[in-house]
């Protein structure tokens, strides 16, 4: 029996690493099980706030706005940013700068 319990918990290990180590999660999407299982000091309460947040005040546009969640801090946004994307680019992009107007 204990190996069998050993065998179980090596299985488990292994799929949480393939699993953290795969694409980013997308906190507009994933529900809250997919939520707690990417995120890093993230529960299922603090999943659950992440998706009801997201049902009263529409899609996330930057993972920033996480700290908005009650229970969400910086410190937890910061240990996630690799684990979590809004989609997309997680990043912000810079707008070019404007082009110089012509003078005659």
């Amino acid at each position: 029996m204990n190996a069998f319990k050993s065998l179980l918990l090596s299985l488990l290990l292994a799929s949480s690493f393939a699993f953290a180590a795969g694409a980013p999660v997308n906190i507009n999407t994933a529900d809250a099980a997919t939520l707690s299982a990417a995120m890093n000091g993230v529960g299922m309460a603090k999943a659950e706030a992440i998706v009801a947040y997201r049902k009263q005040h529409g899609a996330f546009r930057s993972l920033d706005q996480l700290a908005d969640v009650k229970g969400i801090g910086l410190k937890t946004i910061e240990k996630n940013r690799t684990a979590v994307t809004v989609g997309g680019t997680a990043r912000a992009v810079a707008k070019p700068a404007p082009k110089p107007v012509a003078t005659r």
